[in-house]
């Protein structure tokens, strides 16, 4: 999930089954990625058997984990320089006391750029970074539509300045007629001020 700084919006809860018995969730700071996983050994002590429904559990939460990693993963290859620090996950622990993520983010600068020629090319590859993923997030989504709405108003305020450029060099033209209009004919006053203008 993309998370531009301004937003709120908290990750979809993909734990399955009773959240009590998978414990509380961990939020881990960016970068720690595979790290933040604890063996089941050293957590308890003691390996021990699950049962079929745990070992399924198990599994859940591995493609579970697989897939958050895979989309968080997707915005950071797209995202390059947009992206401020690394990703950040939310675990929950499964029944073999292992840590899988369960919901993840990835900060981007969402701001326009100085001008609206460098906005619009920055909005379309925030546009890219949100929809990175194969699935992007309601968040993805919403990001993406802000980055669509910065590009239009970086294209309108372009399309303003440029008419306001072809307006100013109108009047320049415009300008330099008037002066020969009113001069009274004479060539060489003609020649005089054009060199002035130009």
């Amino acid at each position: 999930m993309i998370q531009s700084p301004a937003s709120s919006y908290s990750p979809p809860d993909y734990r399955i089954g009773n959240p009590v018995r998978f414990g509380s969730q961990v939020s881990q700071q960016p970068g720690s990625g595979f790290s933040a996983r604890r063996s089941a050994s050293s957590a308890s002590g003691q390996t021990s058997e699950l049962s079929p429904e745990e070992q399924q559990q198990v599994q859940q939460l591995k493609q579970i984990d697989r897939k958050v990693r895979a989309h968080e993963q997707a915005h950071l290859a797209v995202g390059a320089d947009l992206v401020r620090g690394g990703p950040v996950f939310s675990y929950t622990s499964g029944p073999d006391n292992m840590l899988y993520a369960v919901a993840g983010e990835v900060s981007i600068d969402t701001t326009p750029a100085r001008t609206p020629e460098e906005t619009i090319p920055k909005a379309q590859h925030i546009r890219a970074t949100a929809l990175a993923p194969a699935d992007p997030s309601p968040q993805d989504r919403s990001v993406a539509a802000q980055a669509a709405r910065m590009e239009g108003e970086a294209r309108i305020e372009l399309a303003e300045l440029k008419r306001e450029e072809a307006a100013n060099a109108n009047q320049d033209s415009t300008r330099i007629y008037r002066v020969l209009e009113q001069g009274d004919g004479n060539t060489a006053q003609v020649g005089g001020r054009l060199d002035l203008f130009a």
